[in-house]
């Protein structure tokens, strides 16, 4: 292979993997690798460094394919929200009727609300947390009214934002809703549903394994090891043009057939986004719809929805079931609010309320304690939603880089975040977002009782 063709394969190596980092294939509570980078929040704010403004942009300026740095801190703060600029997306249609409203009671003492960051001795305001995590926005409902809505960098009110790893919980929401209906067996074995993955890892798995991350796969998310699986992954999943010479497996559907098992399944949970790949796939093989048009039909049409939302794909069109989800802020605060209320709009009923209990419930906490998440202790994980056990019962969906719908059934709360950290891992942002929302919710309850 010449110079100049090894150099273009490791650059499209670089941007599949970029590409794969950026929309979830990396543990969204993996233990920050470095320190966050220098800027700040307002000095890294897009707006303030003028990416993509102007008829041109100045070269230097430009955020786009094929370079392999769109997710790089700073660019990246302006990338979530403009990933179908870089890549070929699935729509997820809200139909043609009109926007469901939703009612404002806003709350202008959220601000001021004090807390205690997990492992410090000085408060900081809730306010004050907004620039600590990178917040591009962040909307909480109060028993279904709006009291605080925020948006900042690239972020605006009729934006889309990316929604990372978030976007594994609604793929584990769908398939809840399906073994909720009956219609997906989640003791089944998963080569009983897609007999393509008969002697894969997944085969012999059943798909309650699956949605819980509980399988025994040989896959390493190591990005120090140029060996390491994620990079065949990245490499077949990528909707770029493979470079001559390619020889190895060609979309999602295909890297999954490949994956090995090591251990015996049930036994640890292994935060994999693999699974959420092939969860989209059983999903897809059960209902006969891809996950982005099951969303659109189950949740985004009913819910009334204001904007559409997109999934990025693969090169042959695979709704990324892992991380590929962009979504206005407020359509996400719709979907918390309606899995708080476990499948109830209004008088209506959009699915089973057992769909929403199975994952508050949570999963194996034995299983869950063997992956070290050191900021999320006595906690679990069930149909790809977090399960803290807290006093309040709250369980949240969660990304990379911010990214989370916490729920808090106590409280009868819902906080959507989108955010732009530069450190992946939310142990970055943990000690500043989990006691946030703790704080958050104990003002709003005594608010309430002096009324």
């Amino acid at each position: 292979m010449s110079s100049t063709a090894t150099c273009m394969r490791g650059a499209w190596l670089a941007a599949a993997l970029s590409l794969t980092f950026a929309l979830g294939a990396h543990a969204a509570d993996a233990p920050a690798a470095g320190r966050p980078a220098a800027l700040s929040a307002a000095d890294s704010d897009p707006r303030q460094l003028g990416w993509m403004q102007g008829f041109p942009p100045r070269p230097d300026r430009v955020i786009g394919q094929p370079d392999s740095d769109f997710f790089s801190f700073p660019k990246m703060r302006w990338t979530v929200c403009h990933f179908r600029e870089l890549l070929p997306t699935r729509q997820v249609s809200r139909g043609l009727g009109a926007p469901r409203g939703m009612q404002y009671a806003r709350d202008a003492g959220i601000d001021r609300v004090r807390f205690v960051p997990t492992g410090q001795s000085t408060p900081m305001t809730w306010r004050e947390s907004l620039d600590a995590n990178y917040t591009d926005g962040v909307l909480i409902i109060h028993r279904g009214r709006i009291v605080y809505e925020h948006y900042s960098g690239c972020l605006a009110a009729d934006g889309k934002h990316g929604a990372m790893s978030v976007t594994k919980s609604v793929t584990g929401l769908l398939a809840e809703i399906l073994v909720a209906e009956g219609k997906l067996n989640d003791t089944a074995r998963v080569s009983s549903i897609i007999p393509e993955l008969a002697s894969s890892a997944f085969g012999d798995a059943t798909v309650r394994q699956v949605m819980d991350m509980t399988t025994a796969l040989d896959y390493s998310e190591d990005y120090a090891d140029p060996k390491a699986d994620v990079w065949q992954y990245a490499a077949a999943a990528s909707p770029l043009p493979k470079p001559a010479g390619y020889t190895g497996p060609v979309g999602y559907f295909q890297y999954l057939q490949t994956v090995r098992k090591s251990g015996v399944h049930g036994e640890a949970f292994g935060y994999k986004t693999v699974n959420s790949d092939a969860l989209g796939w059983i999903i897809a093989r059960t209902s006969g719809m891809s996950v982005s048009d099951l969303a659109s039909k189950r949740l985004w049409r009913p819910l009334g929805m204001e904007q559409d939302a997109y999934y990025t794909v693969d090169s042959l069109g695979t709704p990324f079931a892992g991380g590929g989800l962009s979504a206005g802020l407020r359509d996400l605060g719709r979907l918390g609010q309606l899995v708080l209320d476990e499948g109830r709009l209004g008088n209506s009923r959009l699915f089973p309320a057992q769909a929403i209990r199975s994952i508050k419930a949570g999963g194996d906490k034995q299983a869950f304690a063997k992956a070290g998440y050191r900021a999320l202790p006595g906690g679990s994980y069930r149909g790809m939603w977090w399960v803290f056990h807290n006093r309040h019962g709250a369980f949240a969906a969660r990304g990379v880089h911010g990214q989370t719908i916490y729920i808090d059934p106590t409280a009868r709360m819902v906080i959507v975040r989108f955010a732009s950290h530069p450190v992946a891992g939310n142990s970055a942002n943990d000690a500043t977002s989990l006691p946030a929302y703790q704080a958050v919710a104990e003002y709003l309850m005594k608010a309430r009782a002096k009324r």
